[in-house]
Formats: C-alpha cells, sequence, structure tokens
C-alpha cells in the first residue's frame, strides 16, 4: 500500500468519490484523507482533523482551519481513543506528540459547542424557529430539518411532535431528524431566549452543515437520549 501522508489529499477518480459515505458531491467528496487509525480513506465530514500545539500537543481542529500538519482520525468515540491510546498521533506525525487520555470527551464537548453557535446563526438568518405550535407547522409543512428538542423539557409537547414525525413518515413525507443533546438552559443562551424547549432548523444549506457536525457527534454520545427514543 502506498503511504499518504496524513494532511496531503487524497486524489479519486469519479467511481472512488462515489463510494464514499456521507458526500453529497463529487467535489466533496474528492477532498478524502487517510483515517491514521485504520488507514481507511474518508471523505473528510467523516473524520477529525487533529493538529500539534507548539508544546506537542494534540489539538482538534473541527473548523480545519488551524496551522500545521493535519492527523486526521475517523469522527467516532472507539478511534479517538485508539489514536491517543496507542501513540498513532505521534506515529502520523513522525514525531513525538502527547494526547490527551480524556482526547475523545473533550472532541465531544467541542461538537456540543459548535453546533449550539451554529443555531444561534441559523436563528439570526432565519433559518431556525421555535416554539410548539411553529415547530409543529414546520414539521407538517416538511420544511424541518431538524427537530432540536431540550433535553429536559416536558415529554407532553415533546411526545406529540415525535408523533407527528411518525405519522409523517408513514406517510412518506419529508421529515425532521430528531436531536435532544442540549438542555432548555443551553438552548436559551445560544437563542437570546427564554424557556426554549421546542425549536426546529429548517431545510437548506445551513442545515446541511450542521448535519455534519451532528453526525460526527453522533460517534461520540447518542443523540437522543435513551428515555424518549422516537418510537415511545
Amino acid at each position: 500500500m502506498v503511504e499518504i501522508p496524513p494532511d496531503d489529499l487524497v486524489d479519486l477518480d469519479e467511481g472512488q468519490a462515489g463510494r464514499l459515505g456521507g458526500a453529497k458531491t463529487l467535489a466533496e467528496a474528492a477532498r478524502a484523507r487517510r483515517d491514521i487509525v485504520s488507514g481507511e480513506v474518508m471523505a473528510e465530514d467523516r473524520l477529525i482533523r487533529f493538529v500539534t500545539g507548539p508544546e506537542g500537543a494534540v489539538t482538534p481542529d473541527l473548523g480545519r482551519k488551524l496551522p500545521g500538519r493535519g492527523l486526521w482520525v475517523a469522527a467516532d468515540r472507539a478511534s479517538v481513543e485508539t489514536a491517543a491510546r496507542r501513540g498513532l498521533f505521534s506515529r502520523a506525525a513522525k514525531a513525538k506528540v502527547s494526547a490527551d487520555p480524556a482526547l475523545a470527551d473533550v472532541v465531544c464537548e467541542l461538537l456540543r459547542r459548535r453546533l449550539l453557535a451554529s443555531l444561534g446563526l441559523a436563528k439570526k438568518a432565519g433559518e431556525l424557529i421555535s416554539g410548539f405550535e411553529k415547530v409543529s407547522s414546520a414539521i407538517g409543512g416538511g420544511k424541518a430539518a431538524w427537530l432540536v428538542e431540550a433535553s429536559d423539557g416536558a415529554e407532553d409537547g415533546r411526545r406529540k411532535l415525535l408523533a407527528q414525525i411518525r405519522a409523517a413518515e408513514r406517510a412518506g413525507t419529508a421529515t425532521p431528524r430528531v436531536i435532544g443533546v442540549f438542555s432548555a438552559e443551553e438552548l436559551g443562551l445560544a437563542l437570546g431566549l427564554e424557556n426554549v424547549i421546542h425549536t426546529a432548523l429548517l431545510a437548506g444549506r445551513g442545515a446541511h452543515r450542521w448535519s455534519m457536525d451532528a453526525h460526527r457527534l453522533s460517534g461520540f454520545r447518542p443523540l437522543i437520549p435513551e428515555g424518549w427514543r422516537p418510537e415511545t
């Protein structure tokens, strides 16, 4: 197998790019990197980029903007923990670097914060609505890409919205994905509102970008609390 430097783009033909999961276009799929744990070539949106700081500490670069040689790891807890535990960051960097044993937890929390910040931007752009009636209308009209429910919200409203989603699924209409990893307080602070329980991220370009980060977060923790699965 030909060795590919971790931060070098892997050139793919159209057939190879089409086989990469997660990519929506050929251009996106062609931006492929090699996971330093499995050796698998993946689209960037399935990976976490890390760089090493001045003191040799491994740092997550979720926005892929920090300077330095990138070290790419599949966006899931097991892969990041394996890379940290087995010294794979040092091997890929060809230098002695240090990785926090809790690096996967750090990535998880950074992804949560990134998603919350993006919700605030979506609100300013008019791509996010809140309140039970507005959210219910967006779901009914097939306009909601994500139902963002406060993890500590009351069961009654959540149950009605999840039932509405199930009914839409049975009817074969577009339905939002569901996430419940933020508290009402966290949502309120991010959106500059009070008592935020039911929120919907509307379909569009912003929702597509948000979905990529949500998918990465799902590799580190469940997006839906066990106590309120959509089927309940």
